[in-house]
């Protein structure tokens, strides 16, 4: 018999080993992934479970799945509901220590995440590499480290021994699993924000993976329940059947300090370093619109804190927004089971903003400022009633307590970018819309056509590196078509051709034999009608964006240098780990704004 519907059902590790129930269990959820006929690995359409571990020169036996007669894999691991305490640790042990259930974990997560991201944007995605099928290995090396390896085609993780003496695995961490995914499927939708540019963009990849990784762990109910009744810290009680909690312990503080702040913890410190916990090091950083100009927070992964820490405390601000509608039982105290729901639901509906923002920013040389923008377009195209729980009016709020605006001078008073609105001028009818919705080669033409409109500079090496359709379901209930285009320019030229080239004085450090190379680029995004609705660019002429980047290379050593060989999520997840075990982070230095 076939199968209904197009998802199968998965057991996880919820968060990690060490996060346990009440009762000291494990906290494992079902969690549902894309239907397919699994190979052995597991081995699927997207991905290849590889479980070869370097460091011993050990390839661990992998399953083979068996299927059920409506055609779904049976789920070899499904939580036992029988047998008392005695068969549920007995079952835990040996999953724990099972290499099989560790890749399923990872499969399962990786699968999660990758579904996640093309509901939201409506569309299939594929990776930053030639080819279908991404390698996971879940045991990849003896070292406090997970990247992601665009040149290996693979995500890779890594195992050590803790600080008291225990195995730590983290590929059974749900929320690294959900970061090093990110940073591969963030690669296949824009390649560009791995080159070389300015600070936030070096942030960026770190920071919106961070926050996928937590707000994926965060629309399990399973962990919002846990947080809020794991701890002493929030008490409950039972009236008639509901289970009831003190509205005074869910202020935005309380559930930083007392509950987000908790989970993760004791695997934080066993992990010693490795990403230093970033959800309890963003929710520590204080608001300050001065953060970002301070040395402290010019680093790749510390400055990605700060854009997690922003979006973490939108998701706090607006959970409280809609705990406040819910009606209280008695004096102040709130339905514990709907603010659990309440609370998955703003993780889930945030995650899918963030996604699918990524569709509005340009496609290279990405500042946190362009993404706020992208964030607050896209959601008022799908919502533009916005008035019930003021999502936009939040998250700008909270963005601009860090630093973070939207680009004036491209913006709306809103903060949303301005529509394209040259349509008088415009050149449509050289090009054909249909061939426009898939073929690179037809939107160049209409690039072409529209080159002194659109800003495109003739002399450089102009590409469109991408057509993707995008599909979501607009407030009317219908669909809201739109079709993305990425375009970048190149030039490669000598220092002395800084001026005629960018339109700016050739930079102290730059010698006229200097070779560098500069980019500019844009997102066009059609309507249904084939027509321009916003047109989302860095132009290779934007003299003071050049500067800015030039300067920033040249503090960084990164002109003239020769390119490293080395993987940069891998150096940067180092480093990461380095800086952590020298210095907590607490101790850098706060910033009044």
């Amino acid at each position: 018999m076939a199968a209904k519907g197009n998802t199968q059902m998965f057991t996880i590790l919820a968060q990690d080993p060490v996060v346990r129930g009440p009762g000291g269990e494990l906290v494992f959820a079902r969690v549902a992934v894309p239907l397919e006929t699994l190979s052995i690995g597991p081995t699927g359409y997207r991905l290849k479970v590889v479980d070869f571990n370097a460091s011993t020169n050990r390839l661990y036996e992998a399953h083979n799945y068996a299927t059920d007669a409506d055609g779904r894999i049976v789920d070899p691991y499904a939580v036992p509901n029988t047998g008392g305490v005695r068969a549920r640790r007995r079952f835990e042990n040996d999953v724990l220590a099972d290499p099989k259930f560790h890749s399923q974990n990872t499969y399962a997560i990786v699968m999660r995440t990758l579904g996640r991201f093309e509901h939201a944007l409506g569309r299939r995605i594929g990776w930053g590499f030639d080819g279908h099928q991404l390698h996971v290995v879940p045991h990849a090396f003896v070292d406090a480290n997970a990247f992601y390896s665009r040149e290996d085609r693979a995500l890779v993780f890594g195992y050590f021994t803790g600080v008291d003496g225990e195995r730590v695995f983290t590929c059974l961490s749900h929320d690294i699993v959900v970061h090093e995914a990110t940073h591969a499927i963030l690669d296949g939708l824009r390649a560009g924000f791995m080159n070389e540019s300015g600070p936030d963009q070096a942030g960026f990849h770190e920071g919106f993976a961070d926050v996928v990784a937590l707000l994926s762990v965060f629309s399990l109910k399973e962990i919002i329940a846990l947080a809020l009744t794991g701890t002493d810290s929030l008490p409950v009680r039972t009236t008639d059947g509901i289970r009831l909690i003190d509205g005074n312990r869910l202020s935005a503080q309380a559930l930083a300090d007392g509950i987000l702040f908790s989970l993760g913890k004791q695997f934080g410190q066993q992990l010693d370093g490795l990403r230093a916990n970033a959800l309890r090091q963003s929710l520590k950083i204080k608001p300050s619109r001065r953060l970002l100009q301070t040395e402290a927070y010019n680093e790749p992964h510390s400055r990605g804190e700060v854009f997690a820490a922003a979006m973490l405390r939108s998701m706090l601000e607006l959970w409280l927004r809609r705990i406040k509608e819910l009606g209280t039982f008695g004096p102040g105290m709130y339905n514990l089971d709907a603010v659990i729901a309440e609370g998955a639901k703003v993780a889930d509906q945030l995650l899918t903003m963030a996604i699918r923002a990524l569709d509005y920013c340009p496609p290279l040389d990405l500042e946190f400022g362009d993404y706020l923008a992208a964030l607050l377009t896209v959601d008022s195209e799908v919502a533009p009633d916005d008035s019930r729980y003021g999502y936009r009016e939040t998250i700008q709020k909270t963005f601009a307590s860090y630093g973070i605006d939207p680009p004036s001078a491209r913006t709306e008073s809103d903060g949303c970018w301005k529509p394209f609105t040259a349509h008088d001028q415009t050149q449509y009818h050289k090009t054909n819309f249909d061939s426009m919705l898939r073929d690179c080669e037809e939107v160049f033409r209409f690039l072409w056509e529209n080159r002194a409109l659109l800003n495109v500079d003739d002399q450089a090496y102009t590409q469109v590196i991408s057509v993707r359709p995008s599909v979501r379901f607009g407030p009317d209930g219908f669909l809201l078509k739109e079709t993305v285009c990425e375009y970048t320019m190149k030039a490669n030229i000598f220092g002395a051709e800084i001026t005629a080239v960018c339109g700016i004085k050739r930079p102290a450090g730059i010698e006229t034999t200097t070779r560098l190379t500069v980019y500019g680029g844009g997102t066009l995004v059609f309507d249904p009608y084939g027509r321009i609705k916003y047109h989302i660019q860095r132009p290779l002429s934007d003299g003071a964006w050049q500067e800015k980047r030039i300067q920033y290379l040249l503090e960084q050593g990164l002109i003239g240098a020769q390119e490293p060989d080395v993987n940069p999520f891998a150096e940067v997840h180092r480093l990461r780990a380095s800086a952590a075990r020298n210095q907590d982070s607490a101790s850098k230095p706060e910033v009044n704004a």
